[in-house]
Protein backbone atom coordinates (compact mmCIF):
# COMPACT_ATOMS: atom_id res chain seq x y z
CA UNK A 1 0.00 0.00 0.00
CA UNK A 2 1.49 3.34 -0.95
CA UNK A 3 1.75 5.85 1.80
CA UNK A 4 -1.06 8.15 0.35
CA UNK A 5 -3.69 5.24 0.32
CA UNK A 6 -2.45 4.09 3.94
CA UNK A 7 -2.82 7.94 5.75
CA UNK A 8 -6.10 8.06 3.65
CA UNK A 9 -7.48 4.38 5.07
CA UNK A 10 -5.92 4.43 8.51
CA UNK A 11 -7.15 5.95 11.60
CA UNK A 12 -4.91 7.43 14.18
CA UNK A 13 -3.48 10.24 15.08
CA UNK A 14 -0.82 12.88 14.07
CA UNK A 15 1.76 15.21 15.64
CA UNK A 16 4.10 17.71 13.29
CA UNK A 17 7.51 18.64 14.91
CA UNK A 18 9.16 22.19 14.10
CA UNK A 19 12.32 24.08 14.85
CA UNK A 20 13.22 27.56 14.52
CA UNK A 21 16.63 29.01 13.51
CA UNK A 22 18.31 28.66 16.77
CA UNK A 23 16.97 24.55 17.15
CA UNK A 24 14.41 25.13 19.53
CA UNK A 25 11.53 21.96 19.03
CA UNK A 26 8.15 22.56 19.17
CA UNK A 27 5.32 19.52 18.72
CA UNK A 28 1.87 20.03 17.47
CA UNK A 29 -1.29 17.53 17.05
CA UNK A 30 -1.76 17.92 13.09
CA UNK A 31 -4.47 16.18 11.04
CA UNK A 32 -3.37 13.98 8.06
CA UNK A 33 -1.54 15.87 5.20
CA UNK A 34 -3.21 16.64 2.09
CA UNK A 35 -1.86 14.62 -1.00
CA UNK A 36 -1.12 16.98 -4.12
CA UNK A 37 -1.13 15.92 -7.63
CA UNK A 38 2.55 16.93 -8.06
CA UNK A 39 3.51 14.59 -5.07
CA UNK A 40 3.73 16.79 -2.25
CA UNK A 41 1.49 17.00 0.97
CA UNK A 42 0.59 19.91 2.43
CA UNK A 43 -0.92 20.93 6.23
CA UNK A 44 -2.83 23.87 6.79
CA UNK A 45 -1.99 25.89 8.95
CA UNK A 46 -2.72 28.82 11.10
CA UNK A 47 -0.36 31.61 12.02
CA UNK A 48 0.93 29.81 15.64
CA UNK A 49 4.45 28.73 16.51
CA UNK A 50 4.68 25.87 13.98
CA UNK A 51 4.38 28.25 10.96
CA UNK A 52 6.53 30.79 12.54
CA UNK A 53 9.20 28.33 12.97
CA UNK A 54 8.91 27.14 9.27
CA UNK A 55 9.79 30.85 7.85
CA UNK A 56 13.45 30.09 9.03
CA UNK A 57 14.00 26.39 9.40
CA UNK A 58 12.08 24.78 6.37
CA UNK A 59 12.59 21.18 7.85
CA UNK A 60 10.02 19.55 9.68
CA UNK A 61 8.51 15.81 10.61
CA UNK A 62 5.44 14.21 10.70
CA UNK A 63 4.76 11.37 12.87
CA UNK A 64 1.37 9.61 12.50
CA UNK A 65 0.71 6.31 14.88
CA UNK A 66 -2.17 4.21 13.83
CA UNK A 67 -5.52 3.94 16.54
CA UNK A 68 -5.46 0.80 18.62
CA UNK A 69 -2.88 -1.32 20.60
CA UNK A 70 1.00 -1.29 19.50
CA UNK A 71 3.40 1.06 17.84
CA UNK A 72 2.35 0.70 14.13
CA UNK A 73 2.53 4.15 12.04
CA UNK A 74 5.25 6.28 10.37
CA UNK A 75 7.63 8.90 10.59
CA UNK A 76 7.78 11.39 7.50
CA UNK A 77 10.75 13.50 7.14
CA UNK A 78 10.11 16.87 5.21
CA UNK A 79 10.96 19.77 3.89
CA UNK A 80 9.24 23.35 2.81
CA UNK A 81 8.99 23.79 -0.75
CA UNK A 82 6.22 26.52 -0.77
CA UNK A 83 2.80 28.24 0.64
CA UNK A 84 -0.16 29.84 -0.06
CA UNK A 85 -2.38 32.55 2.19
CA UNK A 86 -5.76 32.29 2.35
CA UNK A 87 -6.22 30.69 -1.22
CA UNK A 88 -9.58 29.40 -2.54
CA UNK A 89 -7.26 25.75 -2.66
CA UNK A 90 -7.20 25.71 0.62
CA UNK A 91 -10.47 26.49 1.76
CA UNK A 92 -11.72 24.03 -1.03
CA UNK A 93 -9.34 21.52 0.87
CA UNK A 94 -10.71 22.74 4.55
CA UNK A 95 -14.31 22.35 3.40
CA UNK A 96 -13.83 19.12 2.09
CA UNK A 97 -12.36 17.53 5.34
CA UNK A 98 -14.50 18.99 7.64
CA UNK A 99 -17.57 20.81 5.66
CA UNK A 100 -19.01 22.25 9.26
CA UNK A 101 -16.47 24.28 10.49
CA UNK A 102 -16.61 28.07 10.86
CA UNK A 103 -13.94 30.17 10.18
CA UNK A 104 -12.38 32.67 12.72
CA UNK A 105 -11.22 35.16 10.66
CA UNK A 106 -7.92 34.91 10.93
CA UNK A 107 -5.06 34.06 8.20
CA UNK A 108 -4.55 30.62 7.03
CA UNK A 109 -1.52 29.27 5.07
CA UNK A 110 -1.45 26.02 3.07
CA UNK A 111 2.01 25.03 3.40
CA UNK A 112 3.64 22.36 0.98
CA UNK A 113 6.38 19.75 1.54
CA UNK A 114 8.26 17.39 -0.31
CA UNK A 115 9.07 14.07 1.95
CA UNK A 116 12.71 13.72 2.17
CA UNK A 117 12.65 10.47 3.92
CA UNK A 118 9.96 7.79 5.56
CA UNK A 119 10.47 5.24 7.81
CA UNK A 120 8.31 3.23 9.74
CA UNK A 121 7.36 4.34 13.24
CA UNK A 122 9.40 2.02 15.12
CA UNK A 123 12.73 0.73 13.49
CA UNK A 124 14.27 0.53 9.63
CA UNK A 125 13.12 2.14 7.13
CA UNK A 126 9.27 1.32 5.89
CA UNK A 127 8.53 -0.49 2.86
CA UNK A 128 5.49 -1.72 1.75
CA UNK A 129 4.87 -4.49 3.64
CA UNK A 130 5.05 -2.92 6.76
CA UNK A 131 2.07 -0.93 6.12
Amino acid sequence: MDLREYLEKTEGRGILATADSEGKVDLAVYAKPHFMDDGTLAFIMADRLTHRNLQSNDHAAFMFMEAGAGYKGVRLFLSKVGEEQDSERLYAMRSKRYPSYKEEGKPRFLVFFKVDKELALVGAERTKDTL
